[in-house]
């Protein structure tokens, strides 16, 4: 497995210990990683902590040609919001780890010039599968809706 997918998957489970949503993230560039991150939206009492954001904002105040040298690894395919920053920040490629229990904002990206791999990793799938299954009004509530 990818070191990198493995360390989001690695943010991912800790999230999970932690009782929040099992979604991971790493922002790496030239072979190191800038910043983990976890989704903690539940554990901090926050609206937009979702792994990618945690990712970059644990990465810190980077200049523009950093960022347009990173892949962000994300154990699950990126919201709108998430989507956004990816965008916003110019970071050229993205690799997934599932889209199978959710599915982001794929397209957007691509169309917007954005790299997408998808890993389609079995763990992964687990981890939210399993999540959404005992927590359902959490998943919605992460989706932004009713819960």
């Amino acid at each position: 497995m990818d070191p990198f997918l493995k360390a989001a998957i690695e943010e991912a489970r800790l999230g999970a210990l932690e009782g929040g949503i099992p979604t991971g993230s790493v922002l790496v560039r030239q072979g190191m990683i800038l910043g983990r991150g976890r989704n903690r939206r539940m554990q901090m009492g926050s609206p937009i902590l979702h792994g990618e954001m945690d990712a970059l904002q644990n990465a810190g105040r980077l200049p523009a040609h950093i960022y347009q040298e990173c892949t962000l690894y994300t154990t699950l395919s990126p919201c709108a919001m998430c989507a956004g920053a990816i965008l916003l920040y110019g970071i050229p490629r993205v690799v997934i780890g599932e889209n199978v229990t959710f599915l982001g904002e794929e397209h957007w990206l691509k169309k917007r010039g954005v790299v997408i791999e998808l890993a389609d990793s079995e763990e992964c799938v687990d981890l939210m599968s399993a999540f959404i299954s005992e927590h359902p009004r959490q998943w919605s509530e992460d989706l932004g809706e009713g819960g």
